[in-house]
Parts: structure tokens; C-alpha cells; sequence
């Protein structure tokens, strides 16, 4: 995979793994949704410059992400059908494992944005949902889009994906997700163990 791949994976993932819903709906405002993104990208950008070490930065991106994102929504929806026959202890501590684990991978990418920053372009309403366009503009790259698609269908406004010149963060984690299953032989128990690991 070339390097600008790699990197633009990385940062869609990092500037914010953030939350994603089943349903969306339309109810707050075009200026409420851009408003929450650029809140958002303050607070990321603050850890690019923080300067702290990897497991600081890993500790902030974990608590960014908890902040904005309906955390359970993401971890069924990665996890696909089989969230069904999951019990509500398995659910809970693969919902929590699953936090910790897109703290983990994600988080390590931060010092490759040290010196970047990501700026909030505008925002517009698109069917139940709003989509905020970013660029991000990181050292030795070309500045690249990011679209954050927010909305209020877990019954707070949160950004629900996220699109990077086509690349579907939710999409790549059911797929992670389902690999993990499909190697513990479809034992939930034992994916969850492995994703406390993973990242």
C-alpha cells in the first residue's frame, strides 16, 4: 500500500473514530452540526501539538472518542449480525474493549500529524444527516478531504462516520471485526480477548 494510503487510512481513524448510528436523524441545526465538528478538530488538534508521549496521546484519543461518539452503536454495527446473539455481558465488555482497542490503533498514528492540523471547510444537509467537509493538511502530504457525517440518532448529536476519499471507517472495522470472529471460530468470548489485545 503506498504511503499516502497508509497515512490517509491512519488519519481517518485518528482525527476521529468518533461515532457512528444505524439511523440517523435530522433535528439540530446545519450550524449546531458544524459547530461540534470544529470542537472536535480544536480538541484533536491540541493533542497533535501536545507533545505527549504515545500512551498520553492513546489516554486523549481514547477519551475524544468516548466524548463524541455513541461508543455502542459503533461496536454492534462493527460487529454486524452477530451482535444479536451476543448477551448483554458479552455486549458490555466487547463495547469496552472495543473503545480501548480504537484508542489503541488509532491513537499511535498521532505523532505522524505532529505539525499538521485539520480545518473545517463547511457543512451541508444531506437527507437525514449532516456532512461536514474538513481538510487535513499534514508535513510531507498533499491536503486531503475528510468528511464527518453527524446527526442525532442515538438522541445526541455525534458524528455517526466518516469518509475519506471513499475509505468507510465503520465499513473497515465490521471488517476487522468479523476477521476476528471468523478466526476465533464465531466465539464472541474469545474475539473479546483478542480484541483486548489487538491495536
Amino acid at each position: 500500500m503506498a504511503k499516502s494510503n497508509i497515512t490517509r487510512r491512519a488519519i481517518l481513524g485518528a482525527m476521529a473514530a468518533t461515532s457512528f448510528c444505524i439511523a440517523p436523524v435530522l433535528a439540530a441545526s446545519n450550524k449546531q452540526a458544524e459547530e461540534l465538528v470544529i470542537q472536535l478538530v480544536g480538541e484533536i488538534n491540541a493533542i497533535i501539538a501536545s507533545g505527549k508521549s504515545e500512551s498520553a496521546m492513546i489516554r486523549e484519543f481514547e477519551r475524544v472518542f468516548t466524548r463524541y461518539a455513541d461508543v455502542s452503536t459503533i461496536a454492534r454495527y462493527a460487529m454486524g449480525t452477530d451482535s444479536r446473539r451476543a448477551s448483554d455481558a458479552q455486549l458490555s465488555r466487547y463495547t469496552k474493549e472495543f473503545s480501548g482497542y480504537m484508542a489503541r490503533k488509532y491513537g499511535k498514528q498521532f505523532r505522524k500529524f505532529v505539525g499538521g492540523k485539520i480545518e473545517v471547510n463547511g457543512s451541508k444537509p444531506v437527507k437525514k444527516y449532516y456532512e461536514i467537509s474538513t481538510t487535513a493538511k499534514l508535513n510531507g502530504e498533499a491536503p486531503f478531504e475528510v468528511l464527518f457525517l453527524v446527526s442525532e440518532g442515538s438522541g445526541e448529536l455525534l458524528f455517526f462516520n466518516m469518509f475519506i476519499e471513499g475509505i468507510n471507517l465503520l465499513l473497515s472495522e465490521r471488517t476487522e471485526i468479523g476477521a476476528l470472529l471468523d478466526k476465533n471460530r464465531g466465539n464472541i468470548d474469545n474475539m473479546i480477548a483478542d480484541l483486548a489485545k489487538a491495536g
